[in-house]
This record gives C-alpha cells, sequence and structure tokens, in this order.
C-alpha cells in the first residue's frame, strides 16, 4: 500500500511539471496571452501583441514579411540566430568581414553607396582613387569576392615605382609610401611635391631643377654642404678673393639665399674692426674700399677715407708718439674704428 501511494505521488509531480512547463523554453517568460487565445494554440494574429524589437534583432525591412519559422525553427526562440552569417550565406566568402549590415540593410542588398562606405574603411577613395576600377585592386577569383591586394601604396604602384626614370625611384632609394611625394588627394600623379624643408628650395634656390644638384640617380648621395655645388663659384670669386684670403666653404657666413646672393655681409669682420656697427656703419662700399690690394686682405688703409682730412688730423695727433698714416698704428688707439 505504501508503495502504491507513492508512485501516485509520483505520478501527480510529473503530470503537475508537465502542465506548468512551456514548450518555448523553461526560460520563457512571456505570459501566453501576447500571442495565444481559447481559440487554440496557434498564433492569435488578432491579438498578438508581443514586440519583437525589444530582441536581438528587431523586425524591420523584408525581416517584418518573413514568416516566423524561417528563423524560429524549433518553439524554443531562444534558439533562434540573430547574426547574419548564421542565416545568410556569405558570398564574399569573408573577404569584408561578417556584419552584412556595413554594407546591406534589411531593405535591400543593393548597396548604392559603396564610395561613402569605403570612407570607414582602412583605405578611404580620395583624389584619383575615387574614380578606380573596384575590381583594379581588389583581384579575386570571382566578382563578389573582395580580396585587397594590400593597403600600402606600393602593393598596386610597385610597376610604376620600378619603371620611373625621372627621377629614378629605384636608384634613388625613393620612400615606397607614395605620399610623401604624391599627394593622394589629386587627380593625377604629377606634379609631385617632394617635401624638400630639410634643405629648403627658397630664393636663389627657388625653381632649381633635381638634377641641379643631384648628379647621381641616387638622389640620396646628393650633400647639403654649400661648396658640393658653389665650389667653381668660389674658386672663380676674385672680389675678394675667396681661396687667397682662405674664407670659408660655408657660404651663408656671408652670403643670403637671395637672388644674385647678394648683398654678401661678412659679419665676422666687427669682430676684429666694426664696418655693420659703430661709426663705419653705411660709410662703405665696397670691400676695396679699405683693402685696395684685393690679393692679400691682410693689407688695408684708412687714408682712402681719411686723407681729406689731413690737416685737421695731424693738428688732432700733434704730440702722439709714433702717429703715421699707418692703419696698423691707427688701430693701436682706436681699436676695432670705434672710438673716435
Amino acid at each position: 500500500m505504501r508503495i502504491l501511494s507513492f508512485l501516485i505521488l509520483f505520478a501527480i509531480l510529473i503530470f503537475a511539471k508537465q502542465k506548468i512547463s512551456s514548450p518555448h523554453g523553461p526560460e520563457f517568460k512571456i505570459s501566453c496571452e501576447k500571442c495565444h487565445s481559447p481559440k487554440g494554440w496557434q498564433l492569435d494574429r488578432e491579438i498578438y501583441s508581443f514586440d519583437h524589437n525589444s530582441t536581438k534583432l528587431p523586425l524591420t525591412g523584408q525581416h517584418a514579411e518573413l514568416s516566423c519559422k524561417l528563423c524560429h525553427s524549433t518553439l524554443i526562440f531562444s534558439e533562434a540566430k540573430t547574426e547574419c552569417n548564421q542565416c545568410h550565406n556569405d558570398i564574399h566568402q569573408y573577404t569584408v568581414g561578417l556584419d552584412c549590415s556595413r554594407c546591406h540593410s534589411t531593405a535591400s542588398w543593393l548597396v548604392n553607396n559603396i564610395t561613402e562606405i569605403h570612407q570607414r574603411s582602412r583605405f578611404p577613395l580620395l583624389g584619383v582613387h575615387r574614380t578606380a576600377d573596384c575590381y583594379d585592386c581588389h583581384k579575386s577569383e570571382n566578382l563578389a569576392r573582395f580580396d585587397v591586394v594590400g593597403i600600402n601604396c606600393i602593393d598596386c604602384h610597385r610597376e610604376e615605382y620600378m619603371a620611373t626614370t625621372n627621377p629614378g625611384h629605384v636608384e634613388a632609394g625613393f620612400s615606397e609610401d607614395c605620399s610623401v611625394c604624391h599627394s593622394v588627394t589629386a587627380f593625377q600623379w604629377a606634379g609631385a611635391g617632394f617635401n624638400h624643408n630639410f634643405f629648403a628650395l627658397v630664393q636663389g634656390h627657388a625653381g632649381s631643377k633635381c638634377t641641379d644638384c643631384h648628379f647621381t640617380s641616387r638622389y640620396s648621395d646628393a650633400s647639403p654642404e654649400c661648396n658640393s655645388c658653389h665650389q667653381t663659384e668660389y674658386n672663380n670669386t676674385t672680389n675678394p678673393n675667396h681661396r687667397t684670403l682662405s674664407f670659408s666653404m660655408d657660404c651663408n657666413q656671408c652670403h643670403t639665399l637671395a637672388p644674385g646672393w647678394k648683398p654678401a655681409l661678412y659679419q665676422q669682420h666687427d669682430t676684429q674692426f666694426s664696418i655693420y656697427s659703430g661709426k663705419h656703419k653705411g660709410e662703405w662700399d665696397s670691400c676695396t674700399d679699405c683693402h685696395s690690394n684685393t690679393s692679400d686682405y691682410s693689407q688695408f688703409t684708412c687714408l682712402n677715407c681719411h686723407e681729406h682730412n689731413k690737416a685737421r688730423m695731424d693738428s688732432e695727433h700733434r704730440g702722439e708718439s709714433g702717429y703715421s698714416y699707418v692703419s696698423a698704428a691707427c688701430l693701436g688707439c682706436h681699436p676695432r674704428g670705434n672710438s673716435d
């Protein structure tokens, strides 16, 4: 009798459990009346009030017209897939990622704004790239795949890089990053603007051709030193004679970049005898005013300018020991030419 009672109780518990269990799974918490009516267990469209937009997959576009069973193959609704590739075959074969919504909408599979979409990619379509054929860069075994050769300039333009001879990119060791010289926003590759700021091509250097300084096809061989281009001018200059006077080959010590390299100012002169400041500032026109012997600038004279004041000078220097018109003697009392 005790065994029979136990069996009856067990049967009641099993029946009760089956009675309260939902066919939609134990985690399903939605009230039955949102979808069903006393008419039967079929979905009653007249009373259906469940908001599917509150789920992980809102029903928009063409999804709103689909039969529920296309996504809910079982009554356990939580088993329904929510990712695009779980229901749709990837015709692009993983070449553009798995998020279909990056390009497609639920309204249609057609893509009408591919250029705009491409701007959000790792290679925005700028300049001449905006008019390029997709398949120039996406070389694949079929038209649905979008494999990329690469996103670096050289990945697509190696042939042009290797073939360019003026200047020879390979010999010159130019960067394979084309954007260093070519603007990615331009609609033609001509007129490359190499950033030459490390040696500014301004004033006298403006308008120079590359080959004026780059004598070999390997452009990195060019020297930034003045005499690498101006040695001939340095050797041939006689007023003053740069070689005889052992002037520095660093031209910018005297010359500016102004066209013609003039005016040339030997600022170091003021450390020995002031001509750019003090009383002599603006009182001379050329070096030969004082250095009449252009082959030896160590010789100079004060008399070229001060001879016309000889009588006054004789009077002012009366009694001065060693007074003469020899320039070296003048400097003994008038160092650097600043004193009276």
